[in-house]
């Protein structure tokens, strides 16, 4: 009775463990990519063909760019259900987007101040009118 309690117990930690693995797109075989959620056979298959092509990925980017139909959404669904690439999961600030969105600069209170103080009141505007 104590063997298979100890038996359940042991399979159940094991099969804890295969859940929350990560995988690595540069070393995965088609089968353990197609675990990954949102990787189907077609997109395993592309992944595998362009690593065969090129060499391994270096980045998120890279794959993004080699391969057809991965892009920001779905690198960022593949990377929470566990895929990583060089060992990384995916950032969602990569650096496209770092690049298309500049800073936009916050007026410091010096700067508010001095423009409140440049707007007219409604009594010079009236003055103004006439």
């Amino acid at each position: 009775m104590f063997n298979k309690l100890l038996f359940a117990l042991s399979t159940f930690i094991l099969s804890i463990n295969v859940v929350f693995a990560a995988v690595e797109v540069n070393k995965a075989t088609a089968a353990q990519l197609d675990s990954v959620k949102g990787i189907g056979p077609a997109t395993s298959k592309a992944i595998i063909d362009e690593r065969g092509k090129g060499g391994e990925f270096k980045d998120w980017n890279d794959l993004q760019n080699r391969v057809k139909g991965i892009g920001e959404k779905s690198s960022a669904k593949m990377s929470e259900a566990g895929l990583t690439v060089a060992g990384k999961p995916y950032a969602a600030t990569s650096a496209k987007e770092m690049a298309a969105k500049p800073e936009e600069k916050k007026p410091s209170s010096v700067e508010t101040k001095v423009n409140k103080e440049a707007k007219p009141k409604k009594e010079e505007k009236a003055e103004a009118k006439k």
